[in-house]
């Protein structure tokens, strides 16, 4: 049976700095890949949550009609987010349980409204330790980014 899987990856110069975000889709029947299709993308001052959930919200974004997906994830911050804390902050008019407003309330909304088109699970994978698939969606954050921290250097 086919299964669809989407790798997410953010990465940041700076914190705030300039970013990118890479996605990896990716359709499997059983461990046999079917296709593959890579995304990325950056801006020049933003943060590395920020570039994390971009990875997220386009790879769902991508998707041309209601799929079934798994999205891996190295970052907790999206993974418990989106598994946990969002049904608080819409709950409290987006804000946190202290009544500060959410960071990143744009695309905390943007990622609910593309999750929902679909059938989506969340897992965590930890990053940096040699999982194939994540690190080439830590390749594609860094190409994303990388036209933007040249731009940044060059001034």
């Amino acid at each position: 049976m086919r299964k669809l899987f989407a790798y997410t990856d953010g990465a940041c110069s700076g914190n705030p700095g300039p970013g990118g975000w890479g996605a990896l889709l990716v359709a499997k029947d059983g461990d046999k890949v079917l296709k593959e299709r890579e995304l990325f993308g950056g801006e020049v001052n933003t943060t590395n949550n920020r570039m994390e959930l971009l990875a997220a919200i386009n790879a769902l974004e991508a998707l041309d009609r209601p799929s079934q997906i798994t999205i891996v994830t190295d970052s907790a911050y999206v993974k418990n987010g989106v598994a946990g804390w969002i049904f608080g902050w819409k709950k409290n008019g987006w804000k946190t349980a202290s009544k500060k407003p959410v960071k990143n309330e744009d695309l905390w909304r943007r990622l609910d409204a593309a999750q929902h088109r679909h059938d989506v699970t969340w897992e965590w994978v930890k990053g940096h330790a040699g999982h194939p698939e994540n690190e080439r969606a830590d390749e594609l954050a860094r190409r994303g980014m990388a036209p933007f921290k040249e731009n940044n250097n060059a001034g």
